[in-house]
């Protein structure tokens, strides 16, 4: 018998060419085809990569809790 729920967080970080919305749903539309039971989706951090002084990629750091199942 357990008193409750076990949740696992990761971070992923997404990128896209036009938006720090669109980074972030790389991360999501990723992670749900390979875990199940994803409960949250956390943005942490948003920056951008430069070439030539103009923003090239917008990036999302995204931490991901899931319910974790043991094997028992």
């Amino acid at each position: 018998m357990t008193d409750g729920d076990v949740y696992k967080i990761i971070e992923l970080v997404g990128t896209s060419k036009t938006s720090w919305e669109e980074a972030v749903k790389t991360v999501v539309d990723r992670a749900t085809k390979s875990l199940r039971d994803l409960r949250i989706a956390e943005v942490k951090e948003l920056d951008v990569r430069l070439e030539n002084g103009k923003i090239a990629e917008y990036r999302a750091k995204v931490r991901l809790s899931f319910k974790y199942e043991d094997d028992s």
